[in-house]
């Protein structure tokens, strides 16, 4: 038994084992390589898991390609948004998008403050704004739809162009 444990923890001769171990806070080693004897059992067959791990890599390549105009998945969504409809309310956006209000603000705060977003107060109501995207904030979002098809050509070289046409499809009833 204790033979079988010792072989258990040494590598076969030769065998390469490529892990690239770091120091936790608490000083513990931790394996950030996800090594292939690490199966995901159940996991495989989880749509939710899938589509997780899916939306990280969609969310590294699009901050990746978008670097260089400092713009993330969501602000890039609330100008788009914005640009298709002026003079949406806050709450509109924030509704349509699925955004906690408190957190669009902070969103809001962020384009108003690179003048790429203004705020009107409402005609109708006090307590409302209307959210338009300014000149300079025209100028950016056509900028930042040019990278973004460059982001969907890599979704396309990553899934397939037929695969890609068909997910939009399948999550359609999710916008």
């Amino acid at each position: 038994m204790a033979e079988k444990r010792q072989a258990l923890r040494k590598p076969a001769a030769g065998a390469a084992i490529r892990r690239s171990a770091t120091r936790t806070a608490n000083g513990g080693a931790r394996n950030d390589d996800a090594a292939p004897e690490i199966g995901l059992d159940a996991l495989a067959g989880h749509a939710g898991y899938a589509v997780r791990r899916f939306q990280i890599w969609i969310f590294q390549d699009f901050i990746k390609t978008l670097a260089a105009v400092d713009i993330r998945p969501t602000q890039y969504s609330v100008m788009t948004v914005i640009g298709a409809n002026p003079g949406l309310s806050q709450m509109a956006v924030a509704k349509r998008l699925g955004i906690e209000r408190a957190r669009l603000v902070h969103l809001l705060d962020s384009l108003e403050g690179r003048d790429f977003v203004s705020r009107i107060p409402s005609a109708t109501d006090r307590r409302s704004h209307a959210l338009h995207l300014t000149a300079r904030g025209k100028a950016a979002l056509a900028q930042f739809r040019r990278l973004a098809a460059t982001h969907e050509r890599h979704v396309a070289e990553k899934i397939g162009k037929e695969n890609r046409e068909r997910l939009l499809q399948i999550l359609s009833c999710f916008t």
